[in-house]
């Protein structure tokens, strides 16, 4: 990275006027989501669940609709957000690691998008269905909407970041901060860690357990084959392979 030149009093104020406009123009976008959803707020609901849910108060419906529209317009606005904290810090790295971070917006937000229709479509269904049929045998199920759809955030939005570990890894890499020998030797911990996630986010059988933890794993060793190859490039274009 380029070394910090914050050498007088007009430098600073450009920097704390560019965190500002960053931090404006994100709200500002965000706000913009979340009117549109809070608008089509009816037709978005239906395309998430077929189930008759019930509410407690009327209150209820008003939270019910600001945090579901918060939560997807949260997920809408993340590559714009990207953006504008890639231009904020784009004057204290080289031209290549700019060009580097830009290059990699586009390809963390896909694999966003891809954790969260394995959670939505796969991941969810499979959990929910099996507490509902645990619940069933001596219970009569009420799905209220807050519990439903705090549970399908809680399935899905994890995975939606989880999914990300492959291009993350590979970006570290590009910058220099990782290797794919050090990925390597934390391999252990790393499974360790998606043990833990797997079973947080399903239920205590082993079926749904390894349906979440074999994905991670293969995400994290495509993260590692992902790593070598930028390394490898990484050398070439130094002149060091």
């Amino acid at each position: 990275m380029k070394e910090a030149h914050i050498d007088g009093n007009q430098t600073v104020m450009e920097h704390i006027t560019d965190l500002r406009k960053a931090i404006i123009s994100s709200v500002l976008f965000f706000a913009a989501c979340f009117i549109l959803f809070l608008i089509f707020i009816n037709q978005v609901i239906p395309l998430l669940t077929e189930d008759k849910l019930v509410m407690l108060g009327p209150l209820d419906v008003i939270r019910f609709y600001a945090g579901l529209a918060g939560s997807l317009s949260l997920g809408f606005s993340a590559p714009f957000i990207g953006y504008q904290i890639w231009k904020f810090v784009k004057p204290a790295l080289t031209e290549q690691e700019s060009k580097t971070a830009l290059s990699y917006i586009p390809g963390i937000f896909f694999s966003f998008l891809t954790g969260i229709a394995f959670g939505f479509f796969i991941i969810f269904p499979t959990v929910f269905g099996f507490l509902i049929n645990l619940g069933t045998k001596n219970f009569e199920m009420m799905i209220t909407a807050k519990e439903y759809f705090s549970f399908m955030m809680m399935t899905t939005i994890p995975l939606g970041f989880l999914f990300e570990i492959p291009i993350l890894l590979m970006f570290l890499t590009a910058l220099g901060l990782i290797t794919p020998t050090k990925l390597g030797k934390i391999r252990k911990y790393a499974y360790i860690f998606m043990a833990l996630i797997s079973a947080l986010i399903t239920p205590p059988d082993f079926i749904s357990q390894i349906i979440v933890m074999a994905p991670l794993i293969t995400l994290y060793e495509l993260g590692i084959v992902l790593s070598k190859v930028m390394y490898k490039r990484k050398l070439d274009a130094e002149g060091l392979a």
